[in-house]
């Protein structure tokens, strides 16, 4: 999820033969264009990424869906697609074994082993999990059909004492990124059993820093996605109230005043945002320290033209958008690039739910 360095699924220093061709106009057609081709057939850089074709596709579907541009998605293959990603545990008693059973993130992690000793062990990850329910959501999937059972009750053996989650069952880095995921996955199944919210608070309370924003980790640097998943977590669980601007002192223990100083500060002289202190401005964080804003009731204190200005010099010829002025497209610069316009209120873009990150049509059912 958000990182500055973003395992970005293109490679960021590799220039656009002409970077002086940057359009002033959101090119919607253009990017119409480029999600399709991506949904039909990814290029051959995205090899390595073969382990999070989900989230791939979670890019390309919503994608769509915020240009307008659904029709153009097989919703009934999508959907049997996704389905067969989940992991079931066999009876009640496996269920209790500690492993999670969400979803894949692709076909390959299911592929039997060369060693005849059967499938490869359940790697279903709570990213891909939040993946593929977007994408349910996304293209009308009554979610209440999913076995929800099984990735609920299982996600809470990822839950950490300090509050924190894993991401898989076979132990991994825990940080803020994975208790938005659980957050989210709760909150789309209309279902919190899967997690302890009141530690999961803490978690993200004691990644607050000292300067207003907060770090993936306790006592690491303020960041802009780390900032978001801790936001956009509490506001999921419902701990902290709409408009926060227009409030001041403290909300859920958070210094709400230092909070919004610092994400401010994120906006530079060219426009747009960055994730860090000292870093370069990056397509992305247009959503995740904008969609902080959003949530906080303050995103009118954005410069909006400066922020288009910049987001301009990111469009690609080739539709979509790269990380930095320049930068030939990938995925996930693209996808948060269309939500940082449909933030902006671009014309003929569907709204976003903030705290989801898919349509609020995604969100409602239509």
């Amino acid at each position: 999820m958000a990182e500055d360095d973003d395992a970005a699924y293109w490679d960021p220093a590799d220039p656009d033969p002409d970077p002086t061709s940057a359009l002033d106009f959101f090119d919607r057609d253009r990017h119409l264009c480029y999600l399709q081709m991506m949904l039909e057939l990814l290029p051959s850089a995205y090899q390595g990424q073969e382990i999070n074709r989900l989230t791939l596709a979670y890019f390309a579907v919503s994608g769509l869906d915020i240009l307008g541009g659904l029709d153009r998605v097989d919703k009934a293959g999508v959907i049997n697609w996704v389905l067969s990603l989940q992991a079931h545990p066999k009876n009640e008693a496996e269920l209790e074994n500690g492993q999670f059973y969400g979803f894949h993130g692709s076909r390959s992690s299911q592929f039997e082993s060369s060693d005849n000793e059967g499938p490869i062990p359940n790697g279903s990850h709570l990213a891909s999990t939040y993946c593929a329910l977007a994408i349910l959501k996304t293209v009308g999937y009554d979610l209440s059909f999913v076995d929800s059972t099984s990735i609920l009750q299982s996600m809470r053996s990822l839950q950490q004492p300090d509050g924190s989650f894993m991401p898989i069952h076979i132990g991994a880095e825990t940080d803020l990124r994975f208790v938005y995921c659980a957050a989210a996955i709760c909150s789309m199944l209309e279902n919190w059993n899967g997690m302890d919210r009141e530690k999961a608070k803490e978690y993200i309370l004691n990644c607050h820093s000292y300067d207003g924003g907060f770090g993936l980790t306790p006592g690491s640097e303020s960041h802009g996605g780390a900032t978001y998943c801790a936001i956009a977590s509490l506001r999921l669980m419902g701990l902290i109230e709409d408009d926060l601007f227009s409030k001041t002192g403290t909300s859920c223990c958070i210094n709400v005043p230092l909070l919004l100083d610092w994400t401010l500060q994120r906006q530079g002289a060219d426009g747009g945002f960055q994730g860090r202190l000292n870093k370069p401005s990056d397509t992305c964080y247009a959503f995740w320290v904008g969609g902080v804003l959003k949530i906080l009731g303050a995103n009118k204190l954005i410069d909006k033209k400066g922020l288009r200005d910049f987001l301009y010099t990111c469009q690609s010829q080739y539709g979509g958008f790269g990380k930095v002025p320049g930068a030939l497209p990938d995925l996930y610069h693209s996808y948060y690039g269309f939500c940082a316009f449909s933030l902006l209120e671009e014309p003929g873009l569907a709204s976003i739910c903030i705290e989801l990150g898919i349509t609020d049509s995604a969100v409602c059912g239509f």
